[in-house]
């Protein structure tokens, strides 16, 4: 019962009267007026399992003995220069946005060099420590169950996120995922990426508007979001309709140094938690109609 929510000592809510009233309205209105938006890396996925840490989209492909052996240090060197910089509390957003595309540039143009075909993606997911949380292929196939559309927005790479989704759990026609997709030639070798960068930043339902899933969205004010950065709370920026929304915030580094950032952003934040427990806890509420 989402009563308890104040009582677990990891999850941290800044406004109680505020999240009990805006969970009592979201059910109230029942699944036909929801729509679930959420990043995927470290919030639909674990950060880490059993201690160890988990691969990320991008982290993925640098796992194992798929890719030359410069991709892999390569990509560490930009990850250990970069990662640091986005999770800074003290670093301004408008400061972080220039260095998250030169960091995602630089990552891309990596990828172009190795030779990556369609089929090796599958193999390297099948191989790797990408985990979705605790509890996430139940709330995928409840939301489907429900027909509530759920919108995937993640910096990531689409390839590799759908065949996460693909092996661990079922992609359901319910979902849109808007991330960075490679494209290929006419041999299935990846050669660059299609369209616009999509980083931690730009991550919004503006991206989708002439899309033909967006018609879904429209009759949808009441808003679950899902993320484990600022940046994440920009997902629902184009979104003319909202009545209720709720957010929640995955905190899984730097937890002392960001809990007040965190809170004073996220509805809920939860920290060192690899369940879709309290997710789970809320969506269940409101499809109990």
């Amino acid at each position: 019962m989402f009563e308890d929510l104040k009582n677990q000592k990891h999850v941290h809510i800044r406004d109680w009267d505020f999240v009990k009233r805006t969970i009592e309205n979201i059910a109230a209105d029942g699944p036909d007026k929801l729509q679930v938006v959420a990043d995927f890396d470290r919030t639909l996925t674990k950060y880490t399992n059993k201690g160890e840490l988990c691969a990320s989209c991008h982290k993925v492909l640098e796992e194992g003995d798929h890719l030359p052996e410069f991709f892999r240090v390569k990509a560490t060197e930009l990850r250990d220069t970069y990662f640091p910089l986005e999770m800074n509390p003290d670093i301004p957003v408008n400061e972080k946005i220039p260095l998250m595309i030169e960091w995602w540039t630089k990552a891309h143009n990596l990828l172009a060099e190795c030779g990556i075909t369609k089929q090796s993606i599958r193999k390297m997911v099948e191989s790797s420590t990408a985990m979705l949380r605790d509890g996430c292929v139940w709330l995928f196939d409840h939301l489907n169950t429900h027909e509530v559309p759920l919108l995937i927005f993640s910096a990531g790479i689409g390839d590799v996120l759908e065949e996460v989704i693909r092996i661990q759990a079922t992609y359901h026609s319910n979902m849109k995922v808007v991330s960075n997709y490679m494209a290929f030639d006419e041999y299935d070798r990846m050669v660059g990426f299609q369209g616009d960068m999509i980083h931690v930043y730009n991550k919004c339902e503006n991206a989708i508007h002439d899309s033909d899933y967006f018609p879904r969205l429209e009759k949808r004010s009441n808003i679950l979001l899902l993320g484990d950065g600022i940046g994440d709370l920009n997902m629902a920026d184009g979104v003319t309709n909202v009545t209720n929304k709720l957010t929640i915030g995955f905190l899984n580094v730097k937890i002392e140094e960001s809990l007040e950032l965190y809170m004073s952003k996220y509805d809920i934040v939860i920290c060192d938690d690899e369940t879709m427990d309290v997710v789970n806890s809320i969506v269940e509420l409101v499809t109990a109609k």
